[in-house]
């Protein structure tokens, strides 16, 4: 019974990275310069999820754990602002500013699909307490 919780805590601690690349590439929708002041606007985050064998104590079962969190080498969304101050000063994309690659609408419905997962390895976990209780209500 302790394999089922350690298996849903590993998908929570999964998702919750998930929800926090999301967010952070929400936050920076906007974001058109990095920590330095150049003018590379930020690249979204997304994250890599592996099996993870050593949970399972049955063939067939397995927790899930963060791989990496990668970064999407995306080209960036270009908008005419002149007066921006990031807007390029020269070149081609003369008053051109470089915004994020990030797709608002995914980005939601990916954090939607991560919640649900988050709240469905919740109700996992609510169920394996109430069996632990039960058995030990029959054993008493």
């Amino acid at each position: 019974m302790l394999a089922a919780l350690d298996i849903s805590t590993s998908a929570l601690v999964a998702q919750r990275t998930r929800l926090n690349a999301i967010a952070s590439n929400i936050a920076n929708i906007s974001t058109t310069h990095n920590e330095e002041g150049e003018r590379v606007p930020y690249q979204p985050r997304f994250v890599i999820f592996q099996t993870d064998d050593n949970l399972g104590e049955r063939p067939g079962t397995a927790g899930v754990k963060v791989s990496s969190v990668e970064t999407a080498e995306l080209d960036p969304l270009w908008k005419y602002q002149p007066s921006h101050p990031d807007a390029l000063q020269d070149g081609d994309r003369k008053g051109y500013v470089a915004y994020p690659n990030i797709d608002l609408t995914a980005e939601f419905v990916d954090s939607l699909e991560a919640t649900r997962a988050y709240e469905a390895n919740i109700g996992v976990i609510e169920v394996t307490k109430e069996l632990a209780v039960q058995t030990l209500k029959i054993l008493a």
